[in-house]
């Protein structure tokens, strides 16, 4: 990758509402510049998560909002909880279909390979199966939101 183009892309992003800017050129090198302090937060059990992107007009609202939704969450005691993770990149379902009830609900009781929900990934939906008999705690991800690979979905208290 040549310093000229990397400038080019330093200087779109800054003149642009852009929040990151991923590149690939011909050989198959990647650049992924960001904008902010360079510091992200980490919970404590070390699991990246994602902020969906807000339209300008939107920003001033959420960035209100985020830091209070997320002290919240992390105000939940973790002590003896187990994370349902997500084995791999998708899209996040709670349910089967769009009108169909979810698969499990805050305070539903799960047992070992029950389905709890669906990671879309590449048109292939794959079910997503408790490891653990326990009673869901929390739901983690929203319905329709984009997760990562080993990204916490739900908290369940083991029984």
């Amino acid at each position: 990758m040549n310093i000229k183009k990397i400038k080019e892309l330093v200087k779109i992003l800054e003149e642009s509402p852009l929040i990151e800017i991923e590149y690939t050129d011909f050989w198959g090198r990647k650049l992924k510049l960001s904008k902010g302090d360079g510091f992200q937060k980490v919970r404590p059990t070390e699991t990246k998560s994602t902020v969906p992107e807000v339209k300008e007009k939107e920003q001033a609202t959420p960035q209100a909002v985020l830091p209070k939704e997320q002290e919240k969450k992390e105000e939940t005691p973790k002590k003896n909880l187990v994370a349902i993770r997500s084995p791999i990149v998708g899209t996040f379902y709670r349910a089967p279909a769009p009108d169909a009830p979810p698969y499990v609900e805050v305070g539903d009781i799960v047992k070992p390979g029950q389905v709890v929900c669906i990671v879309e990934a590449m048109k292939l939906m794959n079910e997503i199966e408790s490891d653990v008999a326990g009673k869901i705690v929390q739901i983690l991800v929203k319905n329709e939101e984009p997760v990562e690979y080993n990204q916490e979905l739900f908290l369940v208290e083991p029984l």
